[in-house]
């Protein structure tokens, strides 16, 4: 019992080093659960699935992605907005809103908006990416692949997660982050025991609708069981103070609405360039590596997602020493996660290569994988930036955002198409070297102006 004791005491001593808290802690479990789902998957894809549908499966995701265009950057709007609004609320016991009522219908008018943006989201995304789609893969069809019908649920489901994001983003703004990571950790579990045992039983492309699927069904718990008093108040109209839409969140949703359309380029884009260039196989390659990398920088954002709504609630209270403080710190942790994972990544792969080990004839080479990584680490020191400044509730970085993406889209582009995946990683590490330096200019000019900081003499 004393040896247990100890040990608890040291572990909670370890992730007060960290800045690991509950919040942290399941995202943290969720992204590690991620992580490993990926492994298994990845794993199972190889032994399961042939190059061309593995191909099909990473360029489906990629498609989908395309729910960018009718996001249009809400979603951040209403975490950074209705934590402002929840530094002066709480919940009881059964999870029911309460504090000022003036802060409370301000918030329920957001979400009452959010909910209609997004339900006539899902109704644009469901036909126009569903034929975009089967356009794009008749195109270079496979004749031994059944993408069809995959493809078609996947859309349908995909929709009905869609109309489910404000209510995320609302919980995550009201502080609830734990109970929403820890939601997060059980959907990865879910997800990924559908998706191996789907490979299993030889699903195929099936796969990628089942592990929406299994997402989509925890996320329905949470909102209309376990958090059915949360939002009674939002299914109303409230007849309190209002969010002004147009004055207080649409200045920031359209920046953050074509900053989104263009990262499309950034994040969607190398999938398709392979497949049309180079094949199925190379696709498939290539989305197998970027999950990976992907994989670091998810687990890596953690101790920054999770502050997000206390950085709101210390701007509300212009508390910036502490907001200053704590962003550092966090901010710390997550590049120092990201670069001991690239680094301990690429050696892995590395040792395996040099092993001979069947596996890495499924991913890129040692060039264009490091290459990704590189620029892994340096995008999340942009993403911490980013990050502080949306907290603000505003968006100051659209044109640097814009022609960061719109560069990388160029270069994925024209190098891939001729050098391959090595090109595209290039283009890619050039360009968000380059808007780094960018953005970290605009972080320094915002906080003396926000913050009224005197400049040092």
């Amino acid at each position: 019992m004393k040896a247990w004791r100890n040990s608890r005491m040291i572990i909670t001593a370890v992730c007060g080093r960290l800045g690991i808290d509950r919040s942290v802690g399941f995202l943290l479990g969720a992204r590690f659960g991620q992580i490993g789902f990926y492994a298994a998957a990845m794993v199972m894809i190889v032994r399961y699935m042939s190059p061309a549908e593995q191909g099909y499966y990473y360029t489906f995701f990629s498609l989908i992605s395309l729910q960018a265009f009718v996001d249009l950057g809400l979603a951040i709007v209403i975490v950074s907005s209705s934590s402002h609004e929840w530094a002066f609320l709480a919940t009881d016991d059964k999870r029911r809103i309460t504090g000022d009522p003036k802060a409370l219908s301000r918030l329920v008018s957001l979400g009452r908006v959010a909910l209609k943006w997004f339900g006539t989201a899902m109704l644009l995304f469901v036909p126009v990416v569903g034929f975009v789609g089967w356009i794009f893969f008749n195109r270079s069809p496979v004749p031994e692949v059944a993408w069809q019908q995959p493809w078609l649920v996947l859309v349908l489901l995909t929709g009905i997660s869609i109309s489910m994001i404000p209510f995320n983003a609302i919980l995550e703004g009201c502080n609830q982050v734990e109970k929403v990571n820890r939601t997060r950790f059980e959907q990865t579990l879910m997800e990924g025991a559908a998706v191996c045992l789907g490979l299993f039983l030889g699903a195929g492309l099936w796969v990628a609708a089942i592990a929406v699927a299994a997402r989509l069904t925890r996320n329905l718990i949470l909102v209309f069981i376990e958090y059915r008093h949360f939002f009674k108040n939002f299914w109303r109209p409230t007849t309190g103070p209002m969010v002004d839409w147009f004055g207080e969140i649409w200045p920031m949703q359209w920046r953050l609405g074509v900053s989104g359309l263009v990262t499309y380029f950034l994040n969607s884009l190398y999938n398709p360039v392979m497949f049309y260039y180079h094949g199925a196989d190379v696709a498939g390659r290539m989305g197998i590596t970027l999950q990976m990398v992907t994989g670091l920088s998810i687990v890596a954002m953690s101790w920054i997602s999770t502050k997000v709504p206390r950085f709101g609630s210390l701007i509300s209270h212009q508390n910036y020493d502490e907001l200053d403080e704590l962003w550092r710190r966090v901010s710390t942790i997550s590049l120092f996660m990201i670069a001991t994972g690239a680094l301990s990544l690429w050696l892995a792969l590395l040792f395996a290569t040099r092993l001979g080990l069947p596996f890495t004839d499924r991913v890129l080479g040692l060039l264009p994988t490091g290459l990704f990584l590189l620029a892994a680490v340096v995008a999340q020191f942009v993403q911490c930036l980013v990050y502080y400044l949306r907290a603000h509730k505003r968006e100051p970085i659209m044109i640097a955002s814009v022609s960061i993406c719109l560069g990388t889209g160029l270069l994925v582009w024209l190098l891939g198409h001729r050098w391959g995946p090595a090109g595209a990683a290039a283009g890619y590490l050039l360009v968000i070297g380059v808007g780094a330096k960018w953005i970290w200019n605009i972080w320094r000019r915002c906080r003396i102006e926000w913050h009224e900081i005197k400049p040092t003499p």
